[in-house]
């Protein structure tokens, strides 16, 4: 039974009535402030629960086909600046841009800087402040390891693919590029000593079976061959610098695997932003001792001669000759700094599924893009092996997709069984 209210009133002295407005004024100011608060928040949920839920679907859809388009121009353009830069002859002496480790630095650099305003972009705000809560692009010293060998694989893996084109043609360099599951199953096995189910081994067979068909059936690898060198030679040696490109690429990969299973928290664009500021410094590193190591003991032990050893001041006197390649280069990084901002937003946002369909069609538009801009010739057998590659591709999402709903489903089945 509740106490009854007493209605007789208490005098007070002044002093008393004087204290109790002060402290009733600042517990209203206080209350005002935390209702108003409460307000905005129920303001906010209502607004939300209100809009159409059609509305909201193409307000998903929207941004879906903003990721998807994004991802498609980016790196559809700079797929077409690379092949540009790589294959276009320049002067009189009609001289070609050979410069893989600048171009790696351009491309690192404009990266690194994406990606730290891609991280402040994507940072929370602090509801207090407002101010954005940025987590530290090298959250501990245990993580600089790891990331440093992330940027020394993927800073040699460049100059191999790179040479890899003056043996093969781009095509073929975007079609091998595409079996990027070998290396990484490859290393996963070696390294980490990890099975994978049967039809992983057959997406492999498949994927190497259609390079392999691609490459022996390429009519233009006569062009690429050095003067002196047989067409197979030449063939071959693209293709074992192409294996190396992969290689490290797959290590990469793997790496980067190991850092999100092992630092906890450690987001994409954290990564986009560490990895290319290490692989900045380290190519700048090298563009700047190289000519030094080039004229030591250490140069000739390595093959470093003083034309190789003195990339950066002619790849920069090239530029200046040749201004329209500089541009390219330019367009070409910025490019690829877009892209993986596409990348990591769709991965955060969407499904990895839709992000390896996307990747799939892409590499796909790129191929054929490749083949209309530039007179690519593709015998018929070449196009079957590219249904070989892009079906054993498409074979594993599909396998991926079913196995991803079975886990699922198994979660949904037990988290019933616990609550019954």
């Amino acid at each position: 039974m509740a106490q009854p209210y007493d209605a007789t009133p208490v005098k007070r002295t002044s002093s008393e009535t004087h204290t109790q407005n002060g402290n009733t004024n600042g517990s209203a100011r206080r209350r005002a402030s935390v209702t108003e608060r409460i307000e905005k928040r129920l303001e906010d949920v209502a607004e939300s629960a209100a809009r159409d839920p059609e509305e909201q679907k193409q307000s998903g859809l929207l941004a879906l086909a903003i990721c998807v388009g994004g991802i498609y121009a980016s790196f559809l353009s700079w797929a077409y600046l690379q092949e540009r830069i790589t294959t276009t002859k320049y002067g009189p002496n009609q001289s070609r841009f050979t410069y893989s480790i600048f171009l790696n630095t351009i491309q690192s650099a404009f990266a690194a800087c994406t990606g730290a305003v891609y991280l402040f972009a994507s940072s929370p705000r602090d509801p207090k402040t407002g101010t954005r809560k940025v987590p530290p692009v090298f959250p501990s010293k245990q993580i600089l390891f790891p990331l440093l060998i992330i940027a020394v694989t993927s800073s040699l893996a460049s100059p191999f693919g790179y040479a890899s084109l003056k043996h093969i043609d781009y095509v073929t360099f975007i079609l091998a590029k595409s079996c990027k599951l070998l290396p990484v199953m490859f290393l996963h096995m070696t390294l980490f000593q990890k099975r994978y189910p049967y039809y992983k081994y057959a997406v492999v067979i498949t994927v190497t079976a259609g390079v392999a068909m691609f490459t022996l059936y390429n009519p233009s690898t006569a062009n690429k061959a050095k003067k002196g060198v047989s067409a197979d030679a030449s063939k071959v040696l693209g293709m074992f610098l192409l294996s190396i490109n992969l290689l490290f690429d797959g290590l990469t990969n793997t790496v980067q695997d190991q850092i999100f299973s092992t630092f906890k928290g450690f987001t994409g664009p954290q990564m986009m932003c560490a990895q290319n500021i290490m692989s900045t410094l380290l190519t700048v590193s090298y563009l700047l001792s190289a000519p030094y190591i080039a004229a030591s003991p250490i140069g000739g032990a390595v093959g470093l001669t003083a034309t190789s050893g003195n990339e950066f001041a002619d790849a920069v006197n090239f530029v200046t000759t040749y201004p329209a390649v500089g541009w390219d280069v330019l367009a070409f990084a910025a490019c690829g700094a877009i892209g993986q901002v596409f990348i990591f937003h769709t991965l955060a946002h969407f499904s990895s599924l839709l992000l390896v369909t996307v990747t799939v069609t892409r590499k796909m538009l790129t191929m054929l893009m490749s083949v209309v801009l530039f007179g690519h010739k593709v015998t018929g057998m070449q196009w079957a092996g590219v249904g070989l590659v892009f079906g054993g591709i498409g074979a594993e999402a599909w396998y991926q997709r079913v196995e991803k709903k079975a886990k699922m489903g198994a979660k949904k089945r037990e988290a019933a069984a616990k609550k019954q």
